[in-house]
């Protein structure tokens, strides 16, 4: 576990994420929902703790080795990656889940038929990806 606590790229990752986890929670608060722990364990919504980890991730990379080493190079490209899933195909997911959600209503409405609901928030706008980057970038260059 030592060895762990001891990778600083690791570390600094772990806090992103956490701090865009919890931020997820404190959000919702204050746009006057309920407190619901599952955010903190959830994927969606503001901001995207997948983009702060890995912009977190890469920016140390490249504080730590320098932007011209190949481990920034692999770093930069697997976050880009992670971030253009992250708001559009897990997005769009989540576009189809909302809309397979409303003609499932439409049916138990009119038929009697139960089903179980699929989950809607599974990706990110844009401007999450966004805000959720500048936190990993931010986490990064501070720790």
């Amino acid at each position: 576990m030592d060895q762990l606590l001891a990778n600083h790229l690791l570390v600094v990752s772990a806090v992103a994420w956490l701090l865009a986890q919890c931020s997820m929670l404190v959000i919702s608060l204050l746009r006057g929902q309920r407190l619901r722990l599952a955010y903190l364990a959830s994927a969606g919504g503001m901001p995207s703790s997948h983009a702060a980890l890995v912009t977190a991730l890469a920016t140390r990379v490249g504080i730590d080795q320098g932007v011209s080493s190949p481990l920034f190079a692999l770093a930069f490209v697997f976050a880009a990656i992670v971030m253009y899933d992250a708001a559009g195909v897990r997005r769009a997911v989540s576009v189809q889940a909302r809309i397979l959600n409303r003609m499932l209503e439409e049916v138990i409405e009119y038929q009697r038929f139960s089903e179980k609901r699929l989950r809607e928030l599974l990706g990110h706008t844009p401007f999450e990806v966004f805000v959720g980057a500048m936190l990993g970038f931010a986490t990064a260059i501070t720790l």
